[in-house]
């Protein structure tokens, strides 16, 4: 299996829940050069939120 993280040279995002009992982790890396990583559930909805709205598909608009 590929390194899921995201790098300069192979950004995007990438989320993490192994089970329900453990908290989520997140980390994104922007082809801008943004980056961010967080750890629990309502952390990483703010992280993919954040992505949506700025990075990632925003930057396609």
């Amino acid at each position: 299996m590929p390194k899921l993280t995201p790098t300069s040279d192979a950004p995007g995002l990438h989320v993490s829940k192994p089970s329900p009992s453990e908290p989520a982790t997140a980390s994104a890396v922007c082809h801008c050069g943004a980056s961010a990583s967080a750890r629990g559930d309502a952390q990483v909805g703010a992280l993919v939120a954040g992505w949506n709205a700025n990075h990632g598909p925003a930057h396609g608009k």
